[in-house]
């Protein structure tokens, strides 16, 4: 991925104004089909009353889906019901029916698509060896792959064998980079797992513009060493991305600002909005502090960081605040008197709590006092209600923004998070996503691109060393090497 981003980044800027593309194969290379093979023998087993596959993993597949009978091979099973299997598994591997949900692409592999199409005048093309005959199924499953990950596919850049299965795929395949570019594309980088296939198109790359890449997966071919070709096994957006390539219409929040050295860390950062908890403490103070008091002894009030402390520090440095209210009534009232003293504009403003304690008139009053703030609270609530009674859901939604609100906030790790996300994006809301717990979800949340995006900022690879809000007391907590010493690196100042 490494150096899929750096043949990229230098492909653009010696080509600024043509159009790039990238060519990915289906089977093996975005799409795994060792799911499909193990469901295809799950389902022999069930018609026929038989137990020859039970308690298979279907990981545990090596075998290319062309290639079954050698994993049958392996079996216990006598000849003649092995080939009965075969003869069904060939029989039946690509009905509609059969194939539906059964397959499943490989992780990152979406990710790394969506990245591309959001890149300026870059897109994806596919060069597959199935037959034209699958062309309206093929689309179709690729579409329920990437609708998730907001990817969609162009029939037009979807180039299939005209010969049929398993006949001249190579030469075909060669041939379809040819056609790609009399359309008008500059191909910057080919994926595919078969090496035959890869020798094949690196004979049409006179120029030597083009990163061929193996991926390196179950092959048809045995494996070889193909010149001019980067081998790899993981779609990982850690790879590719960097902090420069974070879409920028994405508003980052730095999640849990709650003592010194986290906002030593926030204030010397890029990020603009940080998010801070707030609360009374039992010195009716108003600080800084993700966790009830009563819930932990021994607590140093005096180290404690107030919210005046803090405001002014972001103020300085002219960064925005995110609160997130832990308490309603009283504190809002007195919070909102706070800022006010401050004469912080609304647009650096952005409040945060739970239903019940903003409350209609909490929302009510924060939306007098500050017209043009986020006001926002988590709708995880919703997340059962969404799918199966949505106009329900949009009912609760509406009446949410008549209070006040014109945020919504879901957390990553909420089920179905994806689906809801969509929806509500459908429903032209604006979304912060919450509760990504490290560099991969960050990046990959962000792709789908949120009205906002708050974490940890726990990213080590990227000299952030984010604390964390110190939920029920616990903090990242890294490690540093000196002379081959490693030592815990506690306070991540």
């Amino acid at each position: 991925m490494r150096c899929l981003a750096q043949h990229y980044k230098s492909t653009r800027i010696r080509y600024p104004n043509d159009r790039l593309l990238i060519v990915f194969d289906i089977d093996g290379t975005i799409i795994d089909l060792r799911q499909m093979v193990g469901e295809l023998l799950f389902a022999y087993d069930r018609q026929y009353g038989t137990r020859h596959f039970r308690g298979l993993d279907p990981t545990s597949i090596t075998v290319h889906e062309n290639r079954v009978e050698e994993f049958l091979l392996s079996l216990d099973l006598a000849s003649l019901e092995r080939g009965r299997i075969l003869e069904w598994y060939n029989r039946r591997r690509w009905e509609v029916d059969s194939g539906r949900g059964s397959c499943r692409a490989y992780p990152g592999a979406m990710n790394v698509i969506r990245w591309f199409q959001l890149q300026p005048s870059t897109e994806i093309a596919l060069n597959t060896g199935r037959p034209e005959e699958l062309r309206e199924h093929t689309l179709r499953s690729l579409d329920i792959f990437g609708r998730p990950h907001r990817v969609a596919f162009d029939a037009d850049l979807l180039h299939m064998n005209p010969h049929g299965w398993n006949v001249r795929v190579a030469e075909t395949k060669a041939e379809a980079l040819g056609r790609f570019r009399k359309k008008g594309y500059r191909i910057f980088a080919v994926v595919d797992n078969e090496p035959s296939n890869l020798e094949a198109m690196i004979e049409t790359d006179d120029g030597g513009d083009i990163l061929f890449l193996h991926a390196d997966t179950a092959r048809l071919n045995q494996p070889a060493d193909i010149s001019r070709t980067i081998s790899g096994q993981t779609y990982d957006l850690t790879g590719l991305m960097s902090e420069a390539d974070l879409p920028k219409r994405v508003q980052l929040a730095w999640h849990g600002v709650n003592d010194e050295p986290n906002l030593r860390q926030f204030l010397s950062s890029s990020v603009r909005w940080g998010e801070i908890d707030v609360r009374y403490d039992p010195l009716d103070r108003i600080v800084l502090r993700h966790d009830p008091f009563e819930e932990t002894s021994g607590i140093d009030h005096d180290g404690l960081l107030t919210l005046e402390r803090f405001v002014m520090a972001a103020d300085r440095v002219d960064k925005s605040i995110k609160l997130d209210l832990k308490e309603g009534g009283r504190l809002i009232e007195e919070v909102l008197e706070l800022l006010a003293l401050n004469e912080m504009e609304d647009q650096r403003l952005w409040f945060n709590g739970n239903i019940e304690v903003l409350s209609e008139a909490g929302c009510r009053a924060i939306r007098r006092s500050r017209p043009d703030a986020v006001i926002q609270c988590p709708i995880d609530f919703l997340a059962p209600l969404i799918p199966v009674a949505p106009e329900r859901a949009q009912e609760i939604l509406s009446m949410l923004e008549d209070w006040g609100m014109n945020r919504f906030s879901l957390g990553w790790n909420t089920p179905g998070s994806r689906e809801i996300f969509l929806r509500l994006a459908d429903w032209s809301h604006e979304i912060n996503i919450y509760g990504v717990t490290n560099l991969e979800s960050f990046l990959e949340a962000s792709l789908l691109l949120p009205t906002s995006l708050t974490a940890d900022f726990n990213f080590p690879s990227w000299s952030y060393f984010g604390r964390g809000s110190g939920q029920n007391g616990a903090y990242h907590r890294y490690s540093l090497e000196v002379d081959g010493v490693s030592s815990h690196l506690i306070d991540a100042a």
